[in-house]
């Protein structure tokens, strides 16, 4: 069992910049691979970026590639997202996710999720 805590949503401008956390219990976090989706309202959840359980791999979604990073730290069980250049289309409740195996894209091949925290991005 894992169990996943986000934290680091806010309201900010347009161009500004978040960073948010997601911190796991249990003594297997490394063993995880970590992911970040969010949910607009009336919208599906979607992917943001993943993780392998080392850090070593890390992907991006298109759309927010080069303004979005993802890492984390296996001493403190944490995994980051650092979101640049915010959009107001990025406005969303952030997910974190885990899984054991590597990293994916679909939301259903994770096995835990976070309760979610709120991102709101105003022009």
């Amino acid at each position: 069992q894992v169990q996943l805590v986000e934290s680091g949503g806010g309201s900010v401008q347009a161009g500004g910049s978040l960073r948010l956390s997601c911190a796991a219990s249990g003594r297997t976090f490394s063993s995880y691979s970590m992911g970040w989706f969010r949910q607009a309202a009336g919208k599906e959840r979607e992917f943001v970026a993943a993780i392998s359980w080392s850090g070593g791999n890390t992907y991006c979604a298109d759309s927010v590639k080069g303004r979005f990073s993802i890492s984390r730290d296996n001493a403190k069980n944490t995994v980051y997202l650092q979101m640049n250049s915010l959009k107001p289309e990025d406005t969303a409740v952030y997910y974190c996710a885990a899984r054991s195996g590597s990293w994916s894209v679909a939301t259903r091949r994770y096995d835990y999720w976070g309760q979610g925290t709120q991102v709101t991005v105003s022009s």
